[in-house]
């Protein structure tokens, strides 16, 4: 391809597909009316668990099969993944969602008390079965942003905050995630809320998740005692803050994991809402020069380097990749 890209958005897709792009010598700018990743973007607020195994309870197989690559590509990028795994718990009073979990998921192992003692020391005598998914991973999404974006400063691309001009010659890239609702009109918002804790009486070597037939959880670690709680997944486009209700919830839910949990100071609470598809499959869609890049829901670390990869197949070879509408007929309804 001849001539520069020019990309709109510096969240998690845009950044993703900028690095992907100059790794093949093509030229980019970027361009974000915010300059750069921050508290504005969901992308801030996510879990960075890179979790493809247990996202089959309730994702297609596409985003199982896809989401496989994206440990080794964050590490690339210079992202810190930890490869500990993904341990799945339950109550006692729960196990019917444990053995249900199990069915629609695979590579894991069964558990009983005294191995998710020996993973997880903080948990003896408190679960007696469990399932443990060793090949998942998880990163911390702020470090992985600045990663991506001294991965771009080396090769001496900077986020400008001004827009590029009307006449921008070359390809425009629209990553700008739920902004880009007044071009793509099948897009909508799935809220996500968090809190991150400070406990340090609670030491977590892995990702957990609380299975509860209401108020599922999952615990990341980030080190230090610091865990984020998640998270809520709500049918709206609202950027408020983080309710009462869910605060309360993702405090209980973590209490039931283990009881210090209640003497943690919380350092964050946080909300945003994820674009996303019908499907909630995330879509390339072409329309004249502009590619539009989006609807990475609740899998952006985990999604976005195989939905960069493509863009840039697309964008360097002409190449119509499988997440794009013109691959999927049933797609192009906007």
């Amino acid at each position: 391809m001849k001539g520069s890209v020019t990309i709109l958005g510096a969240g998690i897709m845009g950044l993703s597909i900028a690095a992907e792009l100059t790794q093949r010598g093509v030229t980019c700018s970027i361009h974000d009316p915010e300059g750069g990743p921050g508290p504005h973007g969901c992308s801030w607020w996510a879990g960075g668990m890179l979790a493809p195994f247990c996202e089959a309870e309730s994702a297609e197989d596409t985003v199982i099969r896809l989401g496989i690559e994206a440990a080794e590509w964050w590490e690339r990028m210079g992202a810190e993944v930890h490869h500990t795994g993904t341990l799945v718990l339950a109550l006692a009073r729960d196990h019917a969602e444990l053995d249900r979990f199990a069915r629609l998921t695979r590579n894991h192992e069964q558990l009983d008390g005294c191995a998710i003692a020996e993973l997880e020391p903080e948990l003896e005598q408190r679960f007696h079965r469990g399932l443990f998914y060793r090949d998942e991973a998880h990163l911390t999404p702020r470090q992985a942003l600045q990663a991506l974006a001294a991965k771009l400063h080396e090769k001496c691309i900077s986020i400008r905050r001004e827009a590029p001009s009307e006449v921008t010659p070359g390809l425009i890239v629209d990553a700008r995630g739920l902004a880009a609702r007044d071009a793509l009109p099948d897009l909508r918002g799935v809220r996500g809320e968090m809190l991150v804790v400070r406990c340090p009486e609670v030491r977590l070597n892995r990702t957990i998740r609380l299975l509860h037939p209401r108020i599922p959880l999952y615990v990341v670690p980030r080190g230090d005692g610091v865990y984020m709680l998640g998270a809520t997944m709500l049918e709206s486009g609202a950027k408020t803050r983080v309710t009462a209700r869910a605060a309360i919830e993702l405090l209980s839910a973590a209490y039931a994991l283990h009881p210090a949990f209640a003497e943690a100071e919380i350092l964050e609470l946080g909300a945003d809402a994820r674009p996303a598809f019908p499907d909630n499959l995330p879509r390339l869609r072409r329309r004249g020069g502009t590619l539009f890049a989006n609807g990475l829901y609740r899998h952006g670390y985990l999604l976005a380097p195989a939905v960069a990869r493509m863009a840039a197949d697309h964008i360097t070879t002409g190449e119509i990749p499988e997440l794009m509408d013109e691959h999927n007929p049933e797609w192009r309804t906007a």
